[in-house]
């Protein structure tokens, strides 16, 4: 296939050329990025579900460690209204106020305390007192207290009758059932090493008694020490857990409750345990979590695989479209890209090392040929037929590539130059001479070679590929099946044709260019039955250029169609004024094959104002041949709108009866080259007898070129044709001469009578 030792195809994808068709490190980026997002969303979305859960959880815990302290707070309240209601009915029975009104108050106040210690079963012990503090009863337990033990709850009551000091902490005031201040005080203190309840309740002596007239108002006094089974109870009674006194405060403020001392400090508070319905929650919708993350887990690897996956077809693909961006798909050669980046490699290195290189240029001869008989299929095998060939007499390190249709091209960087460059080019030659066997056929073809050196003629890749095809050029001129080295003589015709066809382009544009007509007569030779346009231009430097030449060139370079345009307007401008006369124009098959050709003609016609009817339209065999189904649309087309067609040069090419038949011509045209050497028993005499015969029996006028005798004239008229063209006649005239030419009666009655 290649010969690439020295740098291998693979190095050629390599360059900065070939790595901007490609992006596959763009890909691997691409999946990175993809894979952090959505590793970034998965993250996300799995903290945003934590949250909420987190919150709801959290707000669940929250509300019932309110409820929690609420129900505590309910039970401490419901304790104190218990007492509140004991001391309450006590002084509502009257039993201690009796007690005040007897001869001995205070013993009969004590008699009747302790007969009414069942009444204190809630208090751990009560006292009556005066507002001074003195006792008048007391009971602890089952026992009488007095004032003893009645100083001793100074620790947990400073604000108590007798014992108020500055700065202490006042019992809170309870209200009465309408909400108004009551009779009653209650407090909570912690004395450091336990806590007490503490309750005071004003009592009303009976009014005008001794009592109250020395001693003035009377108060009871009840306290009960806070136990732990006193907690456990209110705990299991209220449904709150491990409610305790705790000497550390509880970080939670839901779970606390402040018992302070009598100087108002906090060294105690009452703890308990609040339940979290929110953590229950929490455990179950850990398994939830749990479920969607893994869940997530499998979509992010389905994901991630996925796009893994779609990362590798695109670095196949992409490893496809490098190899296809360098490689020609049906000879499996390298094409012309990887072709121009290998030669500008080569030119970097021969600037290094001094040596030199040789570009060939390739041309198939005869590949038209094969593929329009064989077809297509039978083409592409010659191709890479002529590709396997090819790589097998180049050197290691050459580079064979193709570069286009049926042209490929060599780099040949070792060996003796010139000679080596010749002895390939020998090697080439014999290779391809070779018959090939396409479809079971053996096919003949050969080439045609154009050779330049490197630096001898050029030392960038632009130069020397257009040296070599000059060279090309040149071998196909001389004859084909030949190779040619460039010469300067041949960069001189380049330069000619360029100069030309910069002039030609000014010619067409500035209208420097002239039509003469050459007169197309009856059989007789009595009149002229039309012209056909011939274009002259008078090169204001080189003189008159021949048309062969400037027309030629005119094809090369892309300037027929503006050409063939300039002249059927010209033509159609000038010929108006010849009312009745046949104008004949040549059609390059370029500018037939031109998708707008039609168009074209139809529209100079309306633009010019010409007759269809009077334009006739010469078209070489060629033209049909190459695309039989769209000349004939177009041919249609032309008939429609009354433009006449004639087959020129008819009997040069395939002179095909399938194709006058198929084809809606008018005319046909014997080609000059059958009447120069004519005798009229001759050969050629017969062939032009018989295409004269074809025309009319296909109902078409036939026309002779090229008639320049008097034995000519009569041949022709003898064997039918309708219409004669030639020297005999007239050359190409000005207009004004064919004006002339039309004024007279019979214009070339003189010349034919002297013939």
């Amino acid at each position: 296939m290649v010969r690439l030792n020295a740098a291998p195809l693979g190095h050629l994808m390599s360059s900065p050329f070939v790595a901007k068709l490609t992006n596959a490190d763009a890909s691997a980026r691409m999946l990175k990025s993809t894979v952090a997002t959505l590793g970034c969303a998965f993250l996300m979305v799995m903290a945003a579900a934590g949250a909420v859960v987190v919150a709801i959880t959290s707000d669940a815990n929250r509300l019932e460690a309110e409820r929690q302290r609420d129900r505590v707070e309910t039970a401490i309240e419901s304790q104190v209204r218990l007492r509140e209601l004991r001391f309450q009915s006590l002084t509502a029975a009257g039993g201690l106020q009796n007690s005040f009104s007897g001869p001995n108050p205070l013993a009969t106040l004590q008699a009747a305390f302790t007969r009414l210690g069942s009444r204190f079963l809630e208090f751990d012990g009560a006292y009556v007192v005066s507002q001074s503090g003195l006792v008048f009863a007391g009971i602890e337990g089952d026992a009488p207290a007095g004032q003893v033990g009645y100083d001793g709850l100074k620790h947990f009551g400073a604000s108590l009758p007798g014992m108020l000091r500055p700065g202490s902490q006042p019992m809170r005031k309870l209200p009465d059932a309408r909400g108004g201040p009551g009779s009653s005080s209650w407090s909570l203190t912690h004395d450091g090493f336990e806590a007490i309840s503490m309750m005071m309740m004003d009592v009303a002596p009976r009014p005008g008694s001794l009592v109250s007239q020395l001693l003035g108002p009377i108060k009871i006094v009840g306290y009960r020490r806070v136990t732990n089974s006193m907690l456990e109870d209110l705990s299991e009674r209220y449904r709150v857990a491990n409610i305790k006194i705790v000497r550390e405060m509880p970080a939670d403020p839901l779970s606390r409750r402040a018992l302070p001392a009598v100087d108002g400090t906090v060294h105690a508070w009452l703890s308990w345990s609040p339940e979290r319905p929110g953590d229950a929650m929490l455990r179950q919708f850990v398994w939830a979590l749990a479920g969607v993350g893994l869940l997530f887990s499998a979509i992010f690897a389905f994901i991630v695989h996925r796009l893994r996956g779609a990362a590798d077809q695109i670095a196949l693909r992409e490893g496809q479209i490098q190899r296809l961006a360098g490689q020609d798909e049906l000879s499996l050669l390298p094409n012309r890209r990887t072709f121009d980046i290998r030669l500008d490699q080569e030119l970097v290195q021969l600037d290094r090392s001094g040596s030199g290189l040789a570009v060939m240029l390739i041309d198939l001869d005869r590949f038209k040929a094969v593929n329009d008989t064989y077809g297509h299929t039978a083409g592409d095998e010659l191709i890479r037929q002529v590709a396997q060939r090819l790589s097998k007499v180049v050197r290691g390190g050459d580079t064979v590539a193709r570069i286009g249709g049926d042209e490929f091209g060599i780099i040949q960087t070792h060996g003796q130059f010139p000679a080596g460059c010749a002895a390939l080019g020998e090697r080439i030659l014999e290779a391809l001479t070779e018959p090939f066997i396409i479809m079971g056929v053996a096919t003949t073809i050969g080439c045609s070679i154009g050779i330049a050196l490197a630096p001898q003629d050029a030392i960038d890749r632009e130069s020397l590929l257009r040296l070599a095809d000059t060279a090309l050029y040149q071998s196909k001129n001389g004859g084909r099946n030949r190779y040619s080295f460039f010469e300067a003589q041949m960069n001189r015709s380049l330069a000619l044709k360029r100069m030309v066809e910069e002039d030609l382009r000014r010619a067409i544009d500035d209208d420097e260019l002239v039509l003469h007509y050459q007169p197309q007569v009856s059989v007789d030779g009595a009149t002229i039955v039309g012209v056909e346009a011939l274009v002259r231009w008078n090169h204001p430097v080189h003189g008159m250029v021949p048309p062969a030449e400037f027309i030629g060139i005119a094809e090369e370079r892309g300037l027929i169609v503006p050409l063939s345009e300039w002249v059927l307007r010209q033509a159609c401008l000038e010929a108006k004024r010849w009312e009745g006369i046949r104008l004949a124009v040549n059609v390059s098959p370029i500018q037939f094959r031109h998708k707008d050709f039609v168009a074209n003609v139809i529209r100079i016609l309306e633009e010019t104002g010409f007759d269809p009817t009077q334009l006739e339209l010469e078209l070489t065999e060629g033209v049909v041949v190459d695309d039989a189904d769209a000349a004939e649309a177009a041919m249609m087309d032309l008939r429609a709108h009354g433009v006449g067609l004639a087959l020129d040069d008819f009997g040069t090419g395939y002179s095909s009866l399938i194709y006058l038949r198929r084809f809606a011509f008018d005319k046909i045209k014997i080609d000059r080259s059958f009447l120069e050497y004519m005798e009229t028993t001759g050969e050629s005499a017969i062939l032009v007898h018989s295409i004269a015969h074809l025309g009319r029996a296909l109902g078409l006028r036939v026309c002779a070129e090229g008639v320049e005798t008097a034995e000519q004239h009569r041949f022709l008229q003898a064997i039918g044709c309708h219409e004669l063209q030639g020297f005999l006649f007239s050359k190409g005239v000005t207009a004004d001469e064919i004006d002339a030419l039309l004024a007279q009666d019979k214009p070339f009655a003189k010349v034919l009578a002297a013939a």
